[in-house]
């Protein structure tokens, strides 16, 4: 970034790695363990190549598409981060604004700095409604979970992200070096409670299992989408309790380490939920256009990023994460184009391959050398 402008996703975290405090930095940055799977998220989007095709008209390319529904500019999706005060004094009241802004689905951590109604209510321009959605962890106080989904359907999101990778907190090294706690100027916009019980996550209900979904849908109307969906079996469950909606996701790397990459586990995802209406979602590693146009060409319905959004936050508050959410879609948007795409709908497996399918055996068997 010699010019001072950050022109991809990388940039962005390198401008906050210079300026965050170093303990808030590696809260967001960090992941469990040897960050094996953090990295391997990243790593997988190299493996898969992309094959273009040529000769389309790709004059007008449009990028819009559906989540549930609802209608958005882009299937690149603000995912569920906690404690956005770390990066900006505006918070989630400036990543809510942004991403609405944009036109895209922002969707709110339970563990934020500004309340679910001051984030909706910040996002709620020229009078219209925002597109969100509100993560939850079920706590073992059952009734508290309650008041929150209800707050939450009554406020206006509409969809409730409820987390289910996370019995217990993963170990993450840098943290613990750091000695790190939510900082007392920063409040718990959705809980009470202090910072310490915020990050070591010790209200978080351990004994939740398949069949309480049953009690979610009963005090819901919402959509409900299942986040930390990492296996065939488990998606297949989901979709037989009916769920809406699957994030496949290992949590940015943070819980279980040595786990497969996300984008290696959603072929077999995507595949158990074919002929049902359950969406299939990715985050983890996604870092530029290619990285986008391969999750939908896997069938992911659309991505979600999360760290590169709390780095423009870090950069520019609201200006900055519309900055991020600009470059990553537009470098999706080329993507497009040169691959031959000029709407989501055509983008298939068709377009992409392993890399080591063309490690030359493939082309040289069909060569009249």
């Amino acid at each position: 970034m010699a010019s001072g402008i950050p022109v991809s996703l990388d940039d962005f975290e390198d401008h906050a790695r210079r300026t965050m405090a170093a303990g808030a930095y590696d809260y967001y940055r960090s992941g469990a363990d040897s960050e094996a799977t953090m990295q391997r998220n990243k790593d997988a989007y190299n493996k898969l190549l992309i094959r273009p095709r040529v000769l389309v008209d790709v004059e007008k390319v449009t990028t819009a598409t559906t989540v549930l529904g609802a209608p958005i500019k882009t299937p690149i999706c603000v995912a569920p981060t906690a404690f956005h005060g770390l990066a900006h004094p505006d918070a989630e009241k400036a990543t809510a604004r942004a991403s609405t802004k944009f036109g895209t689905l922002y969707t709110l951590s339970v563990n934020s700095n500004m309340s679910m109604r001051e984030a909706y209510m910040a996002a709620m321009i020229n009078k219209q409604d925002p597109l969100q959605w509100f993560q939850l962890y079920v706590e073992s106080d059952r009734e508290s979970s309650e008041r929150l989904v209800r707050q939450c359907e009554k406020i206006g999101y509409k969809a409730l992200v409820v987390t289910v990778d996370r019995p217990r907190l993963g170990r993450r090294l840098a943290d613990l070096r750091n000695g790190f706690i939510l900082p007392p100027h920063l409040k718990r916009g959705n809980l009470d409670g202090g910072g310490a019980d915020a990050y070591f996550g010790g209200s978080i209900d351990a004994s939740l299992k398949w069949e309480d979904l049953k009690w979610l849908k009963s005090i819901t109307k919402l959509p409900i989408v299942l986040k930390g969906i990492m296996t065939a079996e488990d998606a297949r469950l989901a979709v037989k309790h009916g769920v809406a909606g699957i994030i496949v996701s290992n949590h940015g790397g943070r819980q279980l380490d040595s786990c497969p990459a996300t984008l290696e586990m959603l072929p077999e995802i995507v595949d158990a939920c074919h002929g049902s209406d359950v969406e299939v979602y990715v985050d983890g590693g996604v870092r530029r256009g290619t990285d986008v146009f391969k999750a939908l060409a896997i069938g992911a319905r659309a991505v979600f990023i999360g760290r590169p959004v709390l780095w423009g936050l870090a950069y520019k508050g609201e200006a900055g994460v519309q900055q991020v959410l600009s470059t990553i879609h537009h470098d999706f948007q080329l993507t497009m184009a040169l691959a031959g795409c000029t709407a989501v709908k055509e983008i298939s497996r068709e377009f992409i391959c392993p890399e080591e399918q063309y490690q030359f055996s493939r082309t040289l068997r069909k060569s009249r050398l």
